[in-house]
Formats: C-alpha cells, sequence, structure tokens
C-alpha cells in the first residue's frame, strides 16, 4: 500500500519511514522476514511491567486435547496470567471412560481431573517455549 486514496494526513499517520503501522506487534527476524505476534490493542500490561500478548498464548492452550476454547486474561495489579477453559465433552468423556469418574457438574471440581489438564497446559507451555510469566496459574 502506498498510502489512503486523496488523503495525506491518514497516510502520514500510518507509516513511519517505509513501514506501514497496521497496529500488529511483531519481531523482525535478521534475514529480514517478519512474525506478527499479536495486534497491539490486545496486549496487556502485568504488574511487574511485563507485556502478554494473549492471542499468542490462546493460541498455544487451545491445542491441549482437553479443551475447545480459551480465554486468556491479565491485568496491570497482577503478576500473573488466568485462563478460561471450554472443556472439550469428548476429551472429558474419553477421561471418564480412562479413570472410572463419572462425567457430571462434580468433575469440574475433582483434583485429579484439574491436574490433568493443568498438566498438559504446562507441557503445552514447555513445548512452546513460553516463558514464566506465560504459563497459567
Amino acid at each position: 500500500m502506498k498510502g489512503y486514496f486523496k488523503n495525506p494526513e491518514k497516510t502520514a499517520e500510518s507509516f513511519h519511514n517505509d513501514w506501514l503501522l497496521s497496529g500488529d506487534v511483531g519481531t523482525v527476524f535478521p534475514n529480514g522476514n517478519v512474525k506478527i505476534i499479536d495486534r497491539a490493542k490486545n496486549i496487556f500490561k502485568l504488574s511487574q511491567g511485563e507485556y502478554i500478548a494473549p492471542e499468542k498464548l490462546e493460541n498455544v492452550y487451545v491445542q491441549s486435547s482437553y479443551v475447545m476454547q480459551v480465554w486468556i486474561y491479565g491485568d496491570s495489579l497482577r503478576d500473573y496470567i488466568i485462563g478460561f477453559f471450554v472443556m472439550d465433552p469428548v476429551a472429558v468423556k474419553k477421561y471418564c471412560t480412562e479413570t472410572g469418574k463419572t462425567q457430571d457438574a462434580a468433575l469440574m471440581d475433582d483434583v485429579e481431573f484439574k491436574q490433568a489438564v493443568y498438566d498438559d497446559l504446562i507441557t503445552l507451555a514447555v513445548a512452546n517455549k513460553l516463558n514464566g510469566l506465560e504459563k497459567v496459574k
């Protein structure tokens, strides 16, 4: 894109030298490749000043066999992130079959089930080289 049609002011706001200011946060590698991490408006800061890109983390954690949907949340008053997870009913049923547990509302309070899900999430975090602040609590 060279600019906005007949709108030089908007064009001037959207460029820095030859770079388009898209609103994305990314990394530029030495070979010139660019990796988009997240939208700048989606990123939040934790209490110790660390910036977190929730979409990046959601894309990692949704790979868990137990999870269908993920929402990562954090704010500047805390030094950790939390995750809200929607369980995959097929995976929950499989877990219950394998462990002899009953698939009911009480399962969500079951310590062993919570630990199995958490262990799977942490395994994904380690495999994707997430730092300690990017691991859900």
